[in-house]
């Protein structure tokens, strides 16, 4: 606690307000956002790298979250003060840092697989400024953020090599996709069930990100092996393409998102049933239905660089 009331100290409202943008970058909504432009304008294989370091980081944060119980900074010292706008975010346990998890998880990853040294500088940079955000935020202790680090970097290390020999290996993929699935679902009889008495807000916390799990693995598992048969999408493009693409089907990605939820929430009694659906159906459209049009943004693009050469001849 000494090193978050030296950061305390250090609080004025433009490091606030861009520490709490830098935060941002470490939550669900950025982590999706990065990996579905990787896999539909990078590679499918990186993109399914990155989703699997998320997923994997995921469980066993939720996991250890549940399983080691330590309150936010907050309790912990009711005389400590956290950045207020950054307390909304803030749910369930404080042991580990799930915004960090996410952040080094995904950023990493893309530090990790690209070439390009200013881009390795900026995505280490962020691996470094998020975990300090929760800190400076006052939402997390430093042994918070300090083993979401660890798990992070040992997946995405570790994770990189399993996907490499599998990838085309359809068979090991599905299982590997079902595997994760499986422990999502052990993951969830856990939560709805710990050995232990727990806060019944930071289970339920645990218990929504559960079923945000299992629905967009149902939905990998439902997806790839028609992406890979049938669909068959090209990552490659001109940049205006690919600009193109991110730009209609991110804005289309994050409507279902969000409309879904006031459909299935009112819909479906069943708690957290309807977030399941929700993002099976987000994850079906991302990696499915949607990357169906590519082949239309190819025509488009094949017109407009015939358009150009008649010109310059």
């Amino acid at each position: 606690m000494d090193f978050l009331w030296f950061l305390s100290g250090l609080r004025n409202g433009f490091l606030d307000k861009l520490f709490l943008f830098i935060t941002s970058l470490g939550e669900e909504t950025a982590f999706m956002a990065i990996a579905i432009v990787v896999f539909w304008c990078i590679s499918k294989k990186d993109g399914y790298y990155i989703l699997s370091v998320g997923f994997l980081g995921t469980v066993f944060n939720q996991f250890l979250k549940l399983l080691v119980r330590i309150e936010r900074p907050w309790v912990l010292d009711s005389s400590f003060k956290a950045v207020e706008e950054a307390i909304p975010e803030a749910t369930g346990y404080s042991f580990p840092s799930g915004h960090t998890q996410n952040s080094v998880g995904t950023f990493g990853s893309l530090a990790y697989k690209t070439k390009r040294a200013w881009l390795k500088i900026i995505f280490v940079a962020i691996c470094i400024l998020v975990p300090f955000s929760r800190m400076y935020l006052g939402v997390h202790t430093p042994l918070d953020v300090f083993v979401s680090i660890c798990v992070a970097l040992l997946l995405i290390f570790y994770v990189k090599p399993l996907i490499d020999k599998i990838y085309d290996k359809e068979k090991y993929l599905y299982i590997f996709l079902s595997a994760m699935a499986v422990i999502s679902i052990l993951y969830l009889v856990f939560a709805y069930n710990p050995p232990f008495s727990t806060v019944e807000a930071y289970q339920q916390s645990g218990i929504k990100n559960g079923h945000t799990l299992l629905g967009a693995l149902l939905g990998m598992l439902v997806a790839t092996p028609v992406e890979r048969h049938l669909v068959k999408f090209e990552t490659s493009g001109k940049w205006y393409t690919q600009v193109f693409k991110c730009v209609v089907g991110l804005p289309l990605v994050l409507g279902i998102l969000e409309g879904f939820k006031l459909v299935l929430d009112n819909l479906i009694p069943v708690p957290f049933l309807g977030r399941t659906i929700r993002y099976f159906l987000v994850v079906l459209f991302a990696t499915l239905i949607y990357p169906i049009s590519f082949k239309l943004f190819k025509r488009l693009e094949v017109f407009i660089e015939n358009k150009r050469n008649k010109k310059e001849a």
